[in-house]
């Protein structure tokens, strides 16, 4: 007997139910896979963990970590153990009298042998000089060769307690100098990898718990974090040690942060993609597969962009930042990886108890049908209002920012004495302040002048001949302290003998035909004085011996070509990852307005959140100022970040429009991440926020700039700018594909 009509349709719809049925795998791959993977990232996490006790045998906060490759000053830095004959960085001890009388017989007969015992302390590789009396008579100086290539914080903390043991009554002394603000700075850093990660974690978590309502997916999400960063630093850890990677407290911070950050961001993406698919009734290894992927190529488009950015810093030739490129890529990478294989894992084994005791149920994440009537719920009422005012509501968003960009002009970033790099009480500052009281500024930190021997003479003349040059000497193994004062008679260089009447002149130390020169500021080293000096020296020497023959270094030089060298980087990699982002939005979005309008409204935004931070900085705070790479990486960060944000918004919806058209695709897009992404802002700025807590002024201004944009851009630009000017542009966002021709999906909306 035939089948009926009715059986037969029944039949066929049952047929096409099965055809649209997830694939049915078997409950061993069901727990296997995710277990495997939780127990591979487990494995890598305790591995990696006990590295966080290990960092600092591969990192390095010396001047070389940070100076550019190719600038003179970096020249002069590598030819120093030529004449000096070993590794130093100089410290120096200065003494003054509490009531301000000159200082006794006595006293300074107590401060040679302080010098006797601050030579004794292990890390001080040669003698210190004799104590050398003010002109005033009121204070004295000694110079502590400190040995660089040791723990040069740990060393100088040895020679401070011996100071502070040792000095005569009625005397005050500190320690001071290059090796002092070292050591200064690196005390800064030292919480990098307790306090700072403390607080970035435990602020994560306060605000998941708050979002989400629940005791259990926040710890998963962190864990995902967590385990990112352990398997990173590993990573980074080892080619450290081999080299590959430069690591120093600064780059150290900004990746335990940027992964944190990153990771989360990450997480909570897929997070409401499982909760959606949870909600619609799929089970927990049916609700993964969609999760993973429809979460993938927003989450790889937003890690690839970050990364591409980061990578855009080997362009640069400052160490430092060439350091910060690929270790945050890599940071980025393994954030990316856990988003899209830990966290899917974790899930996949606990499934809604995640989420308990709110439970996702059936409908309750559905979107309304028609956003531009009046409905429930903080976002469709958000999608509504762009719906209804969207073209004043991003004109007036627009005027805003560019009111708030104007700030940007008070902005300055041409760079800061090292004496402001250490926020709150430095002993290196203090010493240098009275150092500069009795002394000539630069004493301690003379400029070098590297020159061919035969040229030495002429050089010196130029030295002598230069305004804010208080002393010219030569580097001389025969001379006690390693230096002896230099003049030029009848056109020929002399030395001059401070032994007894009869004792040899030293002679100079000649190094590969070169001798070096030493001349010392009469303004302290990193004041804007001696930089003028310095910048007049180069140019004076240039003109009497011919370009390149004498190269300028020492600690003022080091500061002028970092700063002029992060000024051209600034210039020439912003350009370059604003073309690198917007080809990656194109190949994301397969549009061309669509890209162009968020990068738009991403340089907008960076430029308003510079412009208020300066104003803060100057106006609130009152910082000297900042460095040129402030910028420079907060605009990486900034922009590689706050288009993930679009990404995320943009993403999902060229996924809506495809089905129900453009205008009405924004809206459900807009209500679909609406809460996502603002927890993913709130979790970024808070854990860049707790970069505030190093004691550390580029960190500090670094943190503020970024928490500030990241905020800026979550509540503002992706809330508010982006989808109002989206919905008036209309289909024409997408451009040229065929979205943009109206051709797919409904049109009721798009005319």
């Amino acid at each position: 007997m035939p089948d009926s009509p009715a059986s037969i349709r029944r039949s066929t719809r049952a047929a096409t139910r099965r055809s649209l049925r997830p694939a049915r795998v078997s409950r061993w791959l069901r727990i296997g896979i995710p277990s495997l993977l939780v127990l591979l990232w487990a494995a890598g996490g305790s591995i990696g963990g006990p590295f966080f006790g290990k960092v600092d045998q591969v990192a390095t906060n010396d001047q070389s970590s940070f100076l550019p490759q190719s600038a003179d000053a970096t020249r002069v830095s590598e030819r120093l153990t030529d004449f000096t004959g070993n590794d130093t960085i100089p410290a120096i001890v200065v003494a003054s009298t509490s009531d301000g009388s000159a200082l006794s017989d006595a006293q300074v007969a107590a401060l040679q042998s302080l010098a006797t015992d601050v030579a004794a302390v292990e890390g001080v590789p040669g003698d210190a000089s004799p104590p050398v009396v003010s002109d005033d008579g009121r204070a004295a100086q000694i110079f502590v060769p400190i040995d660089s290539s040791g723990e040069v914080r740990e060393v100088v903390e040895q020679v401070r307690e011996t100071v502070a043991a040792g000095v005569p009554a009625g005397v005050e002394a500190w320690v001071t100098g290059p090796a002092g603000f070292t050591a200064d700075l690196v005390k800064g850093f030292l919480g990098i990898d307790g306090l700072l990660l403390i607080v970035a974690l435990v602020a994560v978590f306060v605000i998941l718990v708050v979002v989400y309502r629940s005791p259990l997916l926040p710890i998963l999400v962190l864990l995902t974090s967590v385990f990112a960063l352990c398997v990173a630093l590993l990573t980074v850890w080892w080619l450290a040690y081999a080299g590959v990677v430069v690591l120093n407290g600064q780059v150290q911070g900004i990746l335990f942060i940027l992964v944190i950050g990153a990771a989360t961001d990450y997480a909570l993406l897929y997070v409401a993609r499982f909760r959606e698919a949870i909600g619609e009734g799929l089970t927990r290894w049916d609700a993964t597969t969609r999760a993973w992927r429809r979460a993938f190529e927003p989450i790889l488009a937003s890690g690839g962009t970050v990364i591409a950015g980061l990578l855009c810093l080997l362009l640069s030739d400052l160490a430092t930042n060439r350091a910060l490129g690929p270790i945050a890529s890599i940071g980025i990478a393994f954030a990316v990886l856990s988003a899209l294989t830990f966290l899917p894992a974790l899930l996949a084994l606990v499934g809604r108890a995640a989420f308990w005791p709110f439970l996702p149920r059936p409908g309750r994440s559905a979107i309304p049908a028609d956003l531009t009537q009046p409905a429930r719920g903080l976002w469709p009422r958000q999608a509504r209002f762009v719906a209804r005012r969207a073209r004043p509501v991003w004109v007036v968003c627009t005027l805003v920012l560019l009111a708030a960009c104007v700030g940007v002009t008070q902005l300055r970033a041409d760079g800061v004495p090292a004496s402001d790099l250490v926020l709150g009480a430095s002993e290196a500052r203090d010493g240098q302040a009275a150092l500069a009281e009795h002394f000539p500024g630069g004493s301690g930190s003379p400029a070098y002048v590297l020159v061919p021997e035969q040229e030495a003479a002429r050089a010196v003349t130029v030295l002598q001949n230069a305004s804010g040059i208080d002393a010219v000497s030569v580097l001389s193994a025969d001379a006690p302290g390693g230096q002896s004062p230099v003049s030029v008679v009848d056109g020929a260089l002399q030395t001059t003998t401070s032994g007894a009447p009869g004792t040899p002149a030293p002679t100079p130390t000649v190094a590969e035909g070169d001798v070096l020169l030493a001349a010392t500021l009469a303004d302290t080293a990193d004041s804007s004085a001696a930089d003028d000096t310095v910048r007049q020296l180069r140019v004076a020497l240039a003109t009497e011996l011919g370009e390149g023959a004498a190269l300028v270094g020492g600690v003022t030089a080091t500061d002028i070509d970092s700063i002029d060298t992060s000024i051209r980087d600034r210039s020439l990699i912003i350009p370059i990852v604003l073309v690198v982002i917007l080809l990656i939005l194109m190949a994301l979005l397969r549009s061309v307005v669509a890209p162009l309008v968020l990068i738009g409204t991403v340089i907008v935004s960076f430029g308003a959140a510079l412009g208020v931070s300066a104003l803060v900085f100057d106006g609130i705070l009152g910082f000297p100022g900042a460095d040129p790479a402030v910028p420079l990486y907060g605009f990486v960060f900034l922009v590689a970040l706050g288009v993930d944000y679009n990404i995320f918004l943009m993403s999902r919806v060229r996924e809506e429009s495809l089905v129900h058209g453009t205008r009405a695709g924004i809206l459900r897009g807009l209500v679909a991440t609406g809460g996502v992404i603002t927890s993913a802002g709130l979790v970024l700025a808070a854990t860049f926020a707790a970069l505030g807590v190093i004691p550390i002024l580029f960190l500090a201004q670094l943190a503020f700039i970024v928490a500030f944009g990241v905020l800026l851009d979550t509540f503002v630009v992706r809330s508010l700018l982006v989808p109002a000017l989206a919905y008036d542009l209309g289909r024409r966002i997408w451009w040229p594909s065929k979205l943009g021709r109206g051709d797919v999906g409904a049109r009721r909306l798009d005319a």
